[in-house]
């Protein structure tokens, strides 16, 4: 038994083709057996029942069962094993023959008899975080997942950044930064941000995150940056290569998802033009997170089965725009309109004479999951009157369909 003086020894198990025992198939089990797949293992599973999920892992070829109760040899030339079974006396058996054969053995009903205990384990871009206690009764398996839990979690958003060597390769990574809250960025996005050396954003990106980066770290707005004869795009792409030409770690944070209007797929040429290694990392789209958070589901059963997703930045009448305002106005389900605040008299115009009911119900949500987000409704018929009524302001996502009413009233 490990005490605090002789504690439990860590080690890594590599069980790629060695066969592994797995006595019982219960919930301990269904919990155990994904990593032992992962690991490659080849494993043998004894029980006379499984679970639903075990079930379906034999059916897929994932492990061998044999559908009965363990007998003695089954561990003779195993690497290692789980003893888990619903029968205390099975498990005393089948841990003394682990014993004899010198097979690792962990014992799910009484660790305390086991040779081997299975840490807290958690996983973050190619690092395994194992948490064993040392001091077996002073174990408490909550506190072991929480510290994993923690240390997983530090290491995923950038908060627990450990030192380390890195090879200086050039190279970008477009980082989705959601839809505004700062929240919302996934967790590889918060932890380029924090091993960033320069990031250059803008007005749409996560604000707050900024405020977490190291000091060293260089930030660039990118409205503010020089560009002469140069469209404004082109100097942000020239910017992203001369930063990544010195060896820097650099980050494009964009509001939302790089490629939903983000003019995302334009750096990415550019910087492949330039032979500069890119890495996009999708982020949340306000297109849906943002009707979401306020109340609006873009589909419901029985009211909308599809949503569509426009660009308003252009108005309808001019010969620029891409958009199909005629077949838009015959669609049912919900339409989402991002950019289109300043062309929405315009573009509510052009749904009407297409045929699109003035009824239809409109939500119009500004700085969507942030501090100031406020939702204002009205119809299609009167949007462009609410919108100068209420000095609705962009980045607001217009919502039009029946989905805008279907949840609760928002609070006058």
């Amino acid at each position: 038994m490990a005490t605090a003086e002789h504690p439990a020894y860590p080690v890594g198990l590599r069980l790629t083709g060695r066969k592994v025992v797995v006595l019982g198939a219960g919930q301990v089990a269904q919990r155990r057996l994904p990593a032992l797949i992962a690991a490659g293992a080849d494993i043998l599973l004894v029980s006379p029942g499984a679970t639903a999920s075990v079930e379906a892992m034999a059916d897929t070829g994932e492990l061998t069962w044999e559908r009965r109760a363990y007998a003695d040899g089954d561990l003779a030339d195993a690497w290692y094993a789980l003893i888990a079974t619903s029968d205390p006396e099975a498990n005393a058996r089948a841990s003394a023959e682990a014993e004899r054969h010198r097979v690792w053995a962990v014992r799910a009903d009484d660790a305390d008899a086991a040779t081997a205990w299975t840490p807290a384990t958690g996983h973050s871009e190619g690092v395994t975080v194992a948490i064993l206690t040392t001091d077996r009764k002073a174990r408490d398996p909550r506190h072991t997942a929480a510290v994993r839990d923690a240390v997983v979690a530090g290491l995923r958003d950038g908060t627990l950044v450990a030192p380390h060597h890195r090879t200086r390769t050039p190279g970008v990574a477009l980082v989705g930064g959601g839809p505004g809250d700062p929240d919302l960025i996934t967790v590889r996005g918060r932890r380029l941000l924090a091993e960033a050396d320069v990031v250059i954003t803008d007005r749409l990106g996560p604000r707050d995150l900024l405020a977490e980066l190291p000091p060293h770290v260089e930030v660039i707005d990118a409205a503010k940056i020089p560009y002469g004869r140069f469209m404004a795009q082109e100097a942000i792409n020239n910017a992203l290569i001369e930063h990544a030409r010195q060896g820097k770690s650099v980050v494009r944070l964009k509001g939302g998802d790089p490629y939903v209007y983000g003019r995302g797929m334009e750096e990415v040429q550019a910087l492949a033009e330039a032979g500069i290694p890119c890495t996009v990392v999708p982020g949340i789209s306000s297109s849906i997170s943002v009707p979401g958070a306020a109340g609006i589901p873009v589909t419901h059963r029985g009211v909308a089965h599809e949503f569509t997703v426009v660009s308003g930045h252009i108005a309808p009448d001019d010969e620029r725009s891409l958009v199909d305002w005629a077949s838009v106005a015959g669609l049912s389900g919900t339409l989402v309109i991002l950019m289109g605040v300043d062309k929405i008299g315009r573009i509510a115009e052009t749904l009407i004479a297409h045929g699109k009911s003035p009824d239809t119900p409109v939500a119009l949500v500004q700085e969507g999951t942030t501090a100031g987000q406020r939702r204002v409704d009205t119809t299609l018929a009167d949007v462009e009157e609410t919108v100068r009524v209420h000095e609705v302001k962009p980045p607001s996502v217009i919502v039009m369909g029946a989905v805008v009413t279907v949840g609760p009233r928002p609070s006058e």
